[in-house]
């Protein structure tokens, strides 16, 4: 077996946003940098776009929108010339039916027809009069909130889909959190605007857009932005290391010293500081001497996805980014159509290419069915829904991804908190980041602001910013302008973290009392 050792200033676990945002970053600050990657050949981590014979997929679909001019002026100086413009558009598909999302009024009234629709009215006044007053579950929250029968036609089949969980086992505070501030009188509003096409308000003359009507994306996908990151980084006379796991970190007398299993042997590195975007399972387990919080660690969970991409015989199949099946009779949960995110994601003029979306946990029966298996479902599942003829469908790939998102369940914040006061405590020159590295479900331009401080508190040779202070924006819509905000101040104390917004929840299992 070969060996060898590189010298670092920082070794960066991670080539997804967050590690190679730290990587770009101290490049340019002439630091010394080492990415590991136990991918093969894919940086980028979930915000990666995969290409089979000229196609290419984006995991789980990456708007490019962010509030944070830092982030927003990163981007563009890492790809300045290869973003494009796209129309937004997501619906819901519900027996048969299309609904724009955003709802609209007139629409959506139309779908369901005036009885179903009167239905709907009826439900949501007796809960409103009559609420449950123990709202222990998701279920609970949402049915006092919108009545029975919109929680069953706009609530339930999707979120039990996504999570794994069925509604009245998910805890009502993450119903509270996820639709915060959202009622049916303001929605109904909302829809009739949009509908009558009053969504958009004047600004010195002119319309103002916002992520509702369009974002910018990469013309070949958001792989593109983290092959640009990882190639500056490089060109700076740096290293990322693919295909290589995290064996083994531990310090010594020089350091940190980070071993690696790699397609060469064992690499080592040693290095003054380390990034970690590696889950915190993962992480725990390969910390020499085993950290007292390894059985928190161990007990964190993860909810995993996989894409079914098909090639179809059509020129197009329907014009939305995704649509989301609300429909029991199918296990997809979400289907993209790729073309319309980029043309230059579908090479040939006379195929649709589309990904199916399917939420599952790592193992289960899911998980472990063969790639024809999952194709041939994926196959029979667009004819159940009526987006194609199966017999038009030319071949397809799978593309399976684990722990894309961490899950909250009763315990996850104990565990976190004690493994992250560990760590900062006895470790001060490990700074974890990222959606897996700090167990927090943050969006691409979030887990970005964990980096861009980190770097920050690096350079400065402290902790000036509180890198656990960077929040998601609560807007479900993530409506408003582009690059309004700064990023954070630093040192926050609780009650200025508060005031930032909402970290995105996502569900917790109910407590059996």
């Amino acid at each position: 077996m070969n060996h060898r050792a590189d010298r670092a200033d920082v070794a960066i676990i991670g080539a997804g946003p967050a590690g190679l945002t730290a990587a770009y970053l101290l490049t340019k600050a002439g630091k010394r940098v080492t990415v590991i990657e136990k991918d093969p050949v894919y940086v980028g981590g979930i915000s990666r776009t995969v290409e089979h014979q000229g196609f290419r997929f984006d995991i789980g679909g990456h708007r490019f929108f962010s509030k944070s001019r830092e982030v927003v002026d990163l981007w563009n100086e890492i790809l300045p010339d290869d973003f494009i413009e796209r129309p937004r558009m997501s619906r819901i598909y519900y027996e048969g039916k299309f609904y724009s999302y955003p709802l609209r009024a007139f629409e959506a009234l139309f779908n369901l027809g005036v009885w179903r629709s009167t239905l709907c009215m009826a439900s949501y006044a007796r809960w409103k009069l009559f609420p449950k007053k123990d709202t222990r579950s998701f279920q609970d929250w949402t049915i006092n909130q919108f009545g029975a029968k919109l929680f069953g036609i706009f609530f339930k089949t999707y979120t039990e889909k996504v999570w794994g969980m069925a509604c009245d086992e998910i805890s009502a505070d993450w119903a509270a959190q996820r639709i915060k501030g959202l009622s049916l009188g303001g929605a109904v509003l909302d829809g009739l605007k949009r509908s009558l096409g009053l969504n958009r308000k004047p600004n010195d003359g002119m319309a103002t857009k916002t992520l509702l009507e369009s974002f910018r994306y990469p013309r070949q996908g958001p792989g593109m932005m983290w092959d640009a990151a990882r190639d500056h980084v490089v060109a700076g006379g740096n290293q990322v290391l693919m295909g290589h796991a995290l064996k083994q970190l531990s310090q010594d007398s020089d350091g940190w010293r980070v071993a690696t299993a790699g397609p060469g042997g064992e690499c080592v590195i040693h290095a003054d500081h380390v990034i970690s975007s590696a889950p915190m399972r993962e992480l725990a387990g390969r910390i020499h001497p085993l950290p007292a919080s390894l059985p928190d660690a161990l007990d964190l969970k993860y909810r995993d996805f996989l894409t079914v991409a098909l090639m179809i015989r059509s020129p197009d199949l329907f014009p939305d980014n995704w649509i989301y099946i609300h429909d029991s009779k199918v296990k997809v949960g979400r289907i993209q159509n790729f073309r319309s995110w980029s043309p230059e994601m579908v090479p040939d003029p006379d195929l649709a290419c589309v990904g199916l979306e399917y939420f599952c946990f790592e193992g289960d029966g899911l998980w472990t069915s063969s790639d024809a298996d999952l194709v041939a479902l994926a196959t029979r599942e667009m004819g159940i829904l009526g987006l194609c003829d199966p017999d038009t469908v030319e071949g397809g790939v799978v593309v399976r991804q684990e722990k894309a998102y961490p899950v909250y369940d009763d315990a996850y914040a104990d565990h976190v908190l004690a493994m992250r006061s560990e760590l900062e405590a006895a470790y001060p020159t490990l700074h974890l980041v990222g959606r897996n590295g700090m167990h927090r479900y943050n969006n691409q331009d979030h887990a970005m602001m964990t980096a861009m401080l980190t770097v920050r508190n690096i350079l400065a040779g402290g902790r000036q910013y509180d890198v656990w202070a960077v929040n998601e924006d609560a807007e479900y819509h993530e409506a408003g302008s582009e690059g309004t905000s700064l990023l954070t101040a630093p040192a926050l104390d609780d009650d200025a973290r508060a005031a930032l917004g909402s970290v995105r929840a996502v569900p917790r299992r109910l407590k059996v009392a």
